[in-house]
């Protein structure tokens, strides 16, 4: 009887080669141990501690207000309980943009006190700087072209980006950019499926996808929209279980038993 494969430890080295062989990425975002751990236990390729942790997780109307602390907070429990997948960390608004030494002060906080194995920050030309002094200083970093959310207010809303041939010929120059200046991956969220199949063409490292079609090397999705958690997903989303619904259930259960004097019983009290 052969033995089950030993699991490897995904790392940034694997993306390239992963594209190479054809082999389609996984990404989901984490913002916690317990849910990281399901994960890195269901084989996900990498795990995004995104930004979205602001409206997914913290009430928050959008991704503007998340702060470096939170990022940190949030990446040290998702490294803390995983042992396989990459965990890629997200610099939030107003911690890169200025210039490539706030960016690099950003990302060296991300890896030193949370502990994350790479990070992604969105834009293309205007942060191939940025991109470049990380990449030099071995922080590995994922692009973000698309629907930008931490621009949105200049996007003018949850807009589709990229339609036309300028946009399009302009999405792939930043990609271009990305890439020469040392970028391990491009997220493209929410581009026509076309369009994210000409980026995936002309480029070397890998394009993980979020509602930019099947054409990219890889997917990503945040997690709670996957499981089914909320009572609305975005279009591109898919509910690959109901766990909300689960959720509801046992907290139902719960309240009744209690109410009823079933829980706690005989098998859950101490003796004297």
């Amino acid at each position: 009887m052969s033995e089950t494969p030993q699991r490897r430890k995904f790392r940034v080295t694997h993306l390239a080669q992963a594209k190479a062989d054809g082999r389609r990425l996984t990404m989901l975002t984490a913002y916690d141990g317990p849910t990281a751990r399901i994960f890195d236990s269901a084989e996900v390729d990498m795990l995004l501690v995104g930004d979205s942790v602001g409206n997914a997780m913290f009430g928050y109307r959008d991704t503007i207000p998340v702060t470096v602390d939170e990022i940190i907070t949030a990446t040290r429990a998702v490294v803390g309980a995983t042992e396989h997948a990459l965990v890629v960390s997200d610099l939030p608004f107003g911690s890169y943009e200025a210039s490539p030494a706030q960016a690099f002060a950003t990302a060296t906080r991300l890896f030193k006190e949370g502990g994350c194995q790479a990070v992604k920050f969105e834009g293309g030309r205007r942060v191939a700087p940025q991109v470049k002094l990380l990449t030099d200083a071995g922080i590995p970093v994922v692009g973000h072209l698309g629907f930008t959310p931490q621009s949105e207010n200049m996007l003018g809303g949850k807009r589709v980006q990229g339609r036309g041939d300028e946009a399009a010929e302009e999405l792939c120059e930043d990609a271009l950019a990305l890439q020469e200046a040392g970028a391990v991956a491009v997220v493209l969220e929410m581009i026509p499926g076309p369009v994210a199949e000409r980026v995936t063409e002309i480029l070397r490292i890998p394009t993980i996808g979020i509602g930019a079609g099947a054409g990219c090397d890889g997917q990503v999705l945040v997690w709670l929209d996957m499981a089914g958690m909320g009572d609305w997903a975005p279009r591109f989303a898919k509910a690959f279980g109901q766990v909300g619904a689960a959720l509801e259930a046992a907290a139902r259960a719960y309240v009744s038993e209690v109410r009823d004097g079933v829980f706690p019983g005989p098998e859950h009290t101490f003796e004297s």
